[in-house]
């Protein structure tokens, strides 16, 4: 099947209207990153293996 000419086009203009409005406050953040404090670590590493715990959990499930 094949996709209409204007989906295509809007397409189009959608991903150049994301890169339009992203890559000014992409710049930014590269240039000036967040630094990371003591207790980001933790915080960020405790919801991933939580996660993968979840999904581990709903594959042993299945089988």
């Amino acid at each position: 099947m094949e996709i209409p000419l204007w989906e295509k086009l809007l397409a189009g203009v959608a991903a150049l209207a994301l890169l339009f409005f992203f890559v000014p406050g992409l710049r930014r953040w590269f240039k000036n990153p967040p630094k990371a404090g003591k207790g980001d670590w933790p915080a960020a590493i405790l919801p991933i293996l939580a996660v993968a715990a979840f999904v581990m959990l709903m594959i042993y499930m299945i089988r």
